[in-house]
């Protein structure tokens, strides 16, 4: 006899949350995020501020965009999901409504109540979407883990190294330089 299966949610119960409350959805579960902290704020901007003044710098076609901002993994309505960073090079996938289909590299920055989300939730979600590129950066471990999920790859790296951006090979991102 199979087990009763929960109820499953689509992308219409997460835009039909209270405002200010958050959730993302991995096949049809939902999972509440908690306000995001001073420093995870911090680390985030930072973040994208490189990223955006590199690839404006270099003409770059791809566009960055910074949480919350609606990725839909599988561009269905079970999978939706507001990385902390989302850099997409193919702008086919962007809508009004956010990006449809993987990002070429997302970076989540982890709080308290995201761990498990982050290291293991999201890193089997965004492989099996086919993000290229996954950064997951630890401000109580002090450490930066990079997959690159196109070569079934990853190196870690701590808040004193400088880490290269897989996706360009021209772009390195010094952590020790950053304000956080």
């Amino acid at each position: 006899m199979p087990l009763p299966q929960g109820k499953i949610y689509t992308t219409d119960d997460i835009y039909a949350l209270p405002d200010g409350e958050r959730a993302e959805l991995v096949d049809g579960q939902i999972y509440y995020m908690a306000p995001p902290s001073r420093k995870h704020q911090r680390i985030s901007g930072e973040l994208f501020t490189i990223i955006n003044n590199y690839i404006k710098s270099k003409a770059g076609s791809c566009e960055p965009y910074i949480a919350p901002f609606a990725v839909f993994l599988n561009g269905d309505d079970k999978n939706y999901v507001e990385p902390d960073i989302s850099v997409i090079c193919d702008k086919a996938k962007l809508t009004d409504k956010g990006c449809l289909g993987a990002p070429d590299w997302i970076i989540e920055v982890v709080s308290p109540g995201s761990r498990r989300m982050d290291y293991s939730i999201k890193l089997f979600k965004y492989r099996s979407a086919g993000v290229r590129e996954y950064w997951i950066v630890d401000p109580e471990k002090n450490r930066i883990t990079v997959y690159n999920l196109e070569h079934e790859d990853m190196n870690e790296y701590t808040f004193t190294d400088t880490v290269k951006a897989g996706i360009y090979p021209d772009l390195s991102i010094s952590f020790d330089h950053l304000n956080f």
